[in-house]
């Protein structure tokens, strides 16, 4: 104990300035929550951690998604778009049977498991051709994953409006999936599990499989990864097979979980998620991040948002918080990055 204590105490300017600098972004996020609990002390309930965690559940898978992109020196702007794809695919193939306004009017009801595959395979699909794109041409994923971000809304609103009714809201949910994602088990709310059981799968393929010592091994240098046997085409491609995936997953269960689907719906989902993202320690730098960092990120930026909105804040003015904290967290990754060059 004495001997943290002296560490704690015998640290120079420099050195206490380094650690304030490199832990500000945390910093800051924690002021934000004090102000929101200071504000509303109410906030620090049950009741408001059961929804924080509800709310979290959706914004964790996909942040996995682009976390492994980001580990490999890349970002998808297009993860927002791939959300609204995955919601109105599943919003449009789950309606009851007795709802007015089907996308489907003569359609049979589906199998709960069918739409998921069929969101996610469109998902992957396209996330594929992001990652050969990135992976054969060189091309930066910034304008790679930009290009399919506009390609794929205009997919999206194509098929959005294609539907019997024409352009308008997909709701009437059907009753069993309404209940699958908005439902719980022992108490429990089925979003919190679902994003459990993803968070598990992504640590062991993150650090227990050679899929994942591969992807760690291309983002920390893609060179010294080919020449020592590494295919770095075909890893750079799964990872963005394996966001595709999250994200089909992401985008079925948020139809749900907000209650009706449009092609407007995951508009700046992406941001949130790198946001989290850096700020969970996973660098843009490559080749560094952890599962744990990922879920650290996303609760810290989900507590601010529901604090913010909590305390009756104006949404333009939490626009301009995140923003301001995103750059923030940004520069701080770069700056790293920099002084270990």
């Amino acid at each position: 104990m004495s001997t943290l204590t002296d560490k704690l105490f015998k640290r120079t300017k420099d050195e206490w300035k380094e650690l304030l600098i490199n832990n500000a972004i945390i910093i800051v996020i924690f002021a934000i929550i004090a102000v929101v609990v200071i504000r509303e002390p109410s906030f620090v309930s049950v009741a408001v951690f059961r929804n924080i965690l509800t709310q979290s559940s959706v914004r964790l898978i996909l942040a996995f998604g682009v976390a492994g992109i980001i580990i490999l020196q890349g970002t998808d702007l297009s993860l927002g778009r791939f959300v609204g794809f995955a919601s109105v695919l599943s919003a449009s193939l789950l309606q009851r049977p007795d709802y007015p306004s089907r996308f489907y009017p003569e359609m049979a009801q589906l199998p709960l498991f069918v739409p998921l595959l069929v969101a996610i395979a469109g998902c992957v699909l396209f996330s594929a051709i992001n990652g050969w794109v990135v992976a054969k041409f060189k091309i930066h994923p910034f304008l790679a994953t930009m290009g399919m971000m506009i390609t794929l809304y205009g997919i999206l609103s194509i098929y959005f409006a294609s539907g019997a009714p024409g352009p308008q809201p997909i709701g009437g949910h059907d009753e069993r999936y309404v209940q699958l994602v908005n439902g719980q088990t022992l108490g429990v709310p089925n979003l919190v599990i679902f994003a459990t059981i993803v968070s598990v799968i992504i640590w062991v393929i993150w650090n227990k499989t050679t899929f994942g010592k591969n992807m760690y091994a291309v983002g920390g240098n893609p060179e010294a990864a080919n020449v020592s046997g590494v295919n770095v085409m075909k890893t750079t491609i799964l990872v963005y097979v394996l966001a595709g995936v999250l994200y089909g997953i992401g985008g079925y269960l948020e139809a749900a979980r907000i209650g009706s689907a449009n092609n407007g719906t995951g508009f700046g989902y992406e941001l949130d998620a790198i946001a989290a993202c850096v700020v969970g320690g996973i660098s843009f730098s490559g080749g560094v991040g952890k599962v744990s960092g990922a879920i650290t990120g996303v609760l810290m930026f989900t507590i601010i948002s529901y604090g913010m909105t909590f305390i009756g804040l104006d949404q333009y003015y939490q626009y301009i918080i995140k923003g301001i904290l995103i750059v923030v967290a940004v520069s701080l990754d770069t700056k790293k990055y920099l002084k270990k060059v």
